[in-house]
């Protein structure tokens, strides 16, 4: 499999080369050449697979350029029960992306029993131990950058902490996630792990992390990589639990489901989308955005405008506190027929204009065989599902998985299964569930008392030069 550039360049490389990349060197995304399709068919011979044979399946199609028994072993290594299961199902073919029936044709796939209890854990502990591999066999380190609203900071750590030749440097917006997100995060002291706390937002980070990337002599000097969802590898990691959730809930291999996601970075339905690229037989797939509505006003109107950094809007789901979508260059690089000098054009009049519009073209007349359709939910709205929730199905769900539910119930159709993914466990967001139900959540009991674990992080400026010098200083 070969892979190219969102924005033109062919990269005449294989997986393995682009998994320890991050922006590509013209500032566009990796994609593969082409999409692997799937025959009914091959989907039958699927249907009974457990997690980790369709983890399998699904990643010798990108993977070409690692041998299968080493992709089978660091699949073998990763999804075990005892990695995913934080006591809440029991047995090796349950713990892993089980879905459970909230009422007849509505299900929730759980995707947050790995060991930070997000559904980031899903594709990162894979992408811990190919990392590591990757680096033994070509005899190098790497400095990891990112950026994190909430979940994918700690994700990433967890899954890094203590591998051999990695270090990670992880920005995240000073003050502005949960008590328990940013202790989950500060109170990891290994000496690889490096937390930098941004004055400023979500945004602010992701564009330091860009800004970095974009830095050719330094990237390469300073071997930087990246885990944001702009890595390819962690997005495709991702597209396997909507196979999982496919075949849980399908009437029969062929028939529709779909899928509503709570939506920040656009990395968690991105997957959705490679998944129906593919073949599989998605018929919607449901975007929800809290306050922060950019990319529902896309899907409604055409315009994409990513607000400024004044205009992004602290919320209680906080992970999807983001106004610039990284990965919604991939959807819109197939949305214009896989164009990169229009993908190019269009960032160029986002940055000097501040948004393109696609209303009136071509492409935006055709965006309906995507499946993709949209709505907000609001802190009112989040709280109103997690009492709903609660009261009719006597579980107790995060304030973004509680978005994906609002938005995901006012698109459900008769006849059309409707599989909502759960994004975090709701221990991870304490003063929002007091807020709704008037007393805190459960948390796992190797999290109990973490606010008050000793923590190291260090507080910097938005600025990219700051960023570089502390990487500088601490990257050898």
């Amino acid at each position: 499999m070969r892979y190219v550039s969102t924005r033109g360049e062919d990269l005449g490389s294989g997986f393995r080369e682009i998994l320890l990349g991050g922006l590509m060197g013209d500032g566009g995304l990796a994609m593969p050449v082409r999409y692997p399709q799937l025959s009914l068919a091959d989907l039958q011979a699927m249907q009974q697979m457990n997690y980790r044979e369709l983890a399998f399946a699904v990643l010798r199609l990108f993977v070409d350029d690692m041998p299968e028994g080493e992709l089978q072993r660091l699949i073998e290594k990763t999804y075990t029960a005892e990695v995913y299961s934080n006591g809440r199902v029991a047995g090796e073919a349950e713990a892993i992306a089980p879905v459970r029936e909230l009422e007849a044709g509505v299900w929730l796939l759980e995707l947050s029993n790995g060991p930070t209890l997000a559904f980031k854990d899903m594709a990162m502990q894979l992408l811990g131990n190919m990392f590591e591999w990757a680096l033994e066999q070509n005899g190098e380190t790497l400095n990891i950058l990112g950026a994190t609203s909430g979940d994918t900071g700690s994700s990433a750590e967890y899954a890094m902490r203590g591998k051999r030749g990695i270090r990670v440097f992880m920005l995240s917006p000073h003050g502005k996630m949960s008590a328990f997100q940013t202790a989950q995060m500060f109170s990891l002291l290994d000496e690889n792990i490096h937390n930098l706390a941004v004055r400023g937002v979500f945004d602010d980070c992701q564009d330091i992390v860009k800004a970095v990337s974009n830095d050719l002599e330094f990237k390469s000097r300073y071997r930087i990589g990246t885990v944001n969802s702009i890595n390819w590898a962690r997005v495709v990691a991702q597209v396997v639990y909507y196979f999982k959730g496919y075949f849980a809930v399908a009437q029969e291999v062929g028939a529709t489901v779909s899928f509503a996601v709570p939506s920040g970075n656009f990395g968690n339905i991105c997957a959705g989308h490679i998944a129906k690229m593919m073949g599989l037989p998605i018929h919607r797939l449901i975007l929800a955005t809290n306050e922060n509505d950019v990319l529902d006003e896309f899907f409604r109107t055409g315009v994409y405008r990513p607000r400024v950094t004044a205009e992004t809007r602290q919320t209680s789901s906080p992970s999807m506190d983001i106004s610039k979508a990284s990965n919604f260059e991939r959807f819109v690089y197939d949305l214009l027929g896989r164009d990169a000098g229009l993908v190019r054009e269009l960032w160029k009049q986002v940055d000097t204009q501040g948004f393109f519009d696609l209303r009136g073209t071509a492409e935006w007349e055709g965006i309906g065989q995507f499946g993709f359709v949209s709505g907000v939910s609001t802190h009112c709205n989040r709280l109103d599902t997690i009492r709903l929730v609660w009261e009719r199905y006597g579980l107790v769900v995060d304030p973004h998985t509680a978005d994906g539910l609002k938005v995901g119930m006012e698109f459900r159709e008769e006849g059309v299964p409707l599989v909502c993914l759960e994004t975090a466990l709701p221990a991870k967001f304490e003063e929002t569930i007091q807020e709704a139900l008037g007393r805190a959540p459960e948390r796992p009991l190797q999290y109990a008392g973490i606010e008050d674990a000793p923590k190291r992080s260090v507080v910097v400026d938005a600025d990219v030069e700051v960023v570089k010098d502390y990487i500088r200083l601490n990257a050898e």
